[in-house]
């Protein structure tokens, strides 16, 4: 019987003492890695901050061709950073994942050898030979060795009892270390896509780059045509559309829309900066025939990510500038909420979303950009109360009768964004577009 205890401790004493998962060494050289890519990381931030300084200076500039060519410019330069950015991330993740790999194998590995032991030692107990505990102890020639043996199975049980509760711990642990890897899994393809949509937007810059330089032959005296005759066709087609509009018969009902300074909807991008707000401002009076803003403008370069603010079904999505370049939203999505609200956003580079998709506050419908009626990249949100409008296709008096498709909405059933969004500080809208 002393010599099965015996072989017992030895079995713990061998087997039962966990591994640690990653050597010093190899934990030491992967926090190197990942700390040298994060180090990249941090210069590539400085370096896109300074890109995007620079941008903004140039928006603020007059609208002349050599500075519209400077800003398309430095926002290809910007992204193409960007696109490095997410590539070392990924890098990073990578590296973390690889890790998370090595963990998970030496866990399972560790784990599976303990049961296994655990198991023979169990098998061991009960099958060693055929006499029973109580048997052996009373076939002792004296209690000093009953009680000698007795300690010594509880010796060996509470030990094996501390194993199972470390075996658990290590169980446990290797259940968080498959969790983890699942977020980091998750993290990963979110930036392969966020990669794609950053290589399209370097295209996409690209193209517009050489559209304009074609289109104007580089002078500035044929941009300066170009802008007079796109803001010609833009006052024509407001026209059309606010006469059609003010036929539209609808009676608004506040009970069906939610509480205004609810916060309801969030933001459309995860940086803030609005240039236009809705309503009469005097930036409007400037800028539109009627005087009056339909939305707000974002500050947005040119493939900035654009999210849906609520959750909700995208009713329709489309080109007007296929009908009619340089009149109106350009590349559009329209999206219905669940809350009696809807939105359209104006002016994308790119559209992600199709019609009929659900989506959730947060998905990535588009890419800002600065398709139809816009001097510069920018996204324009329009909120409407969703009973008031909808996708309609109709003909063009201005843009030589033309059939158009786009969001319609009764004159009564636009709304200002701002009294649905949480409130920002004053230094995050423009100082021109205060109420006129």
């Amino acid at each position: 019987m002393q010599r099965f205890i015996f072989l017992i401790y030895f079995i713990l004493i061998c087997f039962f003492i966990l591994p640690e998962n990653i050597s010093a060494t190899t934990a030491e050289s992967v926090n190197q890695q990942i700390s040298d890519v994060n180090n990249q990381i941090k210069i590539l931030d400085k370096e896109i901050a300074q890109y995007q300084q620079q941008i903004s200076q140039t928006s603020e500039q007059s609208n002349t061709l050599a500075n519209l060519i400077k800003e398309l410019t430095l926002t290809r330069n910007k992204l193409l950073k960007e696109t490095t950015q997410t590539e070392k991330k990924i890098m990073a993740t990578g590296i973390v994942i690889g890790t998370l790999n090595d963990t998970i194998t030496a866990e399972q590995k560790n784990i599976d050898n303990s049961k296994e032991v655990l198991s023979n030692i169990f098998r061991n107990i009960y099958q060693h030979d055929s006499i029973s505990l109580v048997t052996r102890l009373i076939s002792k020639k004296s209690l000093i060795e009953i009680n000698r043996e007795y300690n010594d199975l509880l010796s060996v049980n509470n030990k094996v009892n501390t194993y199972i509760e470390d075996l658990i711990k290590q169980q446990n642990i290797l259940n968080n270390t498959k969790n983890n890897k699942e977020i980091e899994q998750h993290n990963l393809t979110t930036l392969k896509k966020a990669l794609t949509q950053k290589k399209l937007a370097v295209d996409i810059a690209k193209k517009e780059k050489d559209t304009l330089l074609r289109e104007t032959k580089n002078k500035e005296s044929n941009y300066k045509k170009l802008l007079v005759d796109r803001q010609k066709k833009r006052d024509a087609f407001e026209k059309d559309l606010r006469n059609y509009e003010d036929q539209l018969k609808f009676i608004l009902n506040p009970n069906l829309l939610p509480a205004e300074g609810s916060g309801i909807l969030s933001w459309p991008l995860d940086k803030i900066y609005i240039t236009q707000l809705f309503g009469k401002t005097i930036a409007a009076r400037r800028l539109y025939v009627s005087g009056s803003h339909s939305g707000v403008d974002f500050r947005a370069s040119l493939g900035t990510a654009v999210k849906s603010m609520g959750s909700g079904e995208i009713i329709g999505t489309g080109d007007t500038d296929i009908y009619c370049k340089g009149a109106s939203f350009g590349k559009w999505v329209f999206i219905k909420y669940n809350n009696g609200l809807s939105s359209t956003f104006g002016h994308l580079s790119m559209i992600y979303g199709k019609t009929g998709q659900k989506v959730t506050s947060g998905d990535t419908v588009g890419l800002s950009g600065n398709t139809g009626h816009s001097t510069g990249p920018h996204l324009h949100v329009t909120i409407y109360a969703s009973e008031g409008a909808s996708v309609k296709t109709l003909p063009s008096i201005s843009c030589n009768g033309k059939t158009f498709i786009m969001p319609i909405a009764s004159s009564k059933a636009y709304l200002d964004p701002m009294l649905y969004l949480s409130k920002i500080s004053s230094n995050k809208i423009k100082n021109d577009t205060i109420k006129d």
